[in-house]
């Protein structure tokens, strides 16, 4: 390849790099908080932000610790009917993973809370998802159809 060609080559690729924040500006605020079903086109550019909720009974505290591979967010005493919530960016090359540990009491759970998941995408919404403490269980909070829908139970220990 000659120098011409290398130059062009360079030149494309740092046009590329410069273009990318600015979509990533542009794209990072949803339209009315609603994408197309069909549109996943800079999804990852997008804030999500993931809430537990504590919806415990008799004013039980909560405590959530949530964590990412490169995030430890801490541990956390929710107060019921109070929320812990954060926002990120998913990665631009994919493989973004959130999950928490809940417990109250004697009882606890351990799941993820956000995934690269088109059926995920969709109940959230795609930015904002919601999970919810009960006494009966973990649930999540499906904004598109406006209901919760049963993912976790609790654990003794």
């Amino acid at each position: 390849m000659n120098s011409f060609c290398k130059n062009i080559m360079f030149f494309i690729f740092i046009h590329a790099i410069a273009i990318i924040p600015l979509i990533a500006s542009s794209s990072s605020e949803p339209d009315q908080g609603h994408h197309d079903d069909n549109n996943m086109r800079f999804l990852w550019f997008d804030k999500w932000q993931v809430h537990v909720v504590n919806d415990l009974s008799n004013k039980k505290t909560l405590l959530v610790h949530c964590k990412s591979k490169d995030d430890d967010l801490g541990i956390h005493n929710i107060a019921a009917g109070t929320e812990y919530n954060w926002k990120f960016r998913p990665r631009v090359f994919g493989n973004t993973l959130f999950w928490c540990h809940l417990a109250y009491d004697n009882l606890h759970a351990a799941f993820d809370v956000y995934w690269e998941n088109e059926a995920l995408y969709y109940k959230c919404d795609y930015n904002d998802c919601f999970w919810i403490a009960r006494d009966d269980g973990i649930y999540l909070k499906d904004i598109r159809n406006n209901r919760v829908e049963y993912r976790h139970s609790w654990k003794l220990g």
